[in-house]
Formats: C-alpha cells, structure tokens, sequence
C-alpha cells in the first residue's frame, strides 16, 4: 500500500513535469512566432521590394547567411541606424561583404 503511494507520487511528479515541459515548448514557440512577425515587419519597412527578393532568393541557397544579414540589419532598425530603405544594390554590396568576412575565417593553410 505504501509503495502504491510512492508509485503514484512519482507517476503524478512525472505528469507534472512533463506538462511543465509542454508549456515551456507552446511558450517558446510564440515568442519565436511573435519575433518572427516582428522581423519581418521591420524588414518590410527597411527594404525595397527588389531587396526582399533578393533575400529570399539567396535565403532558399544559403539560409545562415541570410539569418545573420537579417538580425544585423533589424538590430541597425532598431537602433535608428537605417534612415531609408536599402536597395537591391545595398543588400547585393552586403552580402559580398558577409561572404567575404566568412570567407577568410575559414580558409585552412598547409604547413609544409
């Protein structure tokens, strides 16, 4: 009988858990949610229509690149750093110089 308690003591903490588990899950899968709406908002605002394009062409080939590019550019956003929208011409001179960037970080010499 007692070990029936105990049984049903850790079977109820387990439950507890892992509804907590479930709540932290729908919990963090809204704030996402909730940021992605904003980014893409602030993106509308600072971008010209060639420039999305641009983005979510070179998005579907090399989707990190474009992550990095769009968190910098919403951060420049919000800090009043972007008076009007980039063109296609400014996202383009940009990613070359991302690409650059982690270009020569991962350029590996030989010692002979």
């Amino acid at each position: 009988m007692e070990e029936d308690i105990e049984l049903e003591e850790i079977r109820r903490r387990k439950l507890e858990e892992y509804k907590r588990r479930i709540e932290e899950a729908y919990e963090e899968e809204r704030r996402r949610k909730e940021f992605e709406i904003k980014k893409e908002e602030i993106l509308r605002r600072i971008l010209t229509p060639e420039a999305r394009n641009r983005i979510n062409t070179v998005k579907l080939v090399k989707p990190e690149l474009i992550n990095q590019l769009e968190l910098q550019l919403v951060q420049l956003a919000l800090a009043g750093r972007i008076k009007e929208p980039l063109t296609d011409e400014q996202i383009k001179e940009l990613l070359r110089s991302i690409q650059t960037t982690k270009e020569l970080k991962f350029k590996i010499y030989k010692k002979e």
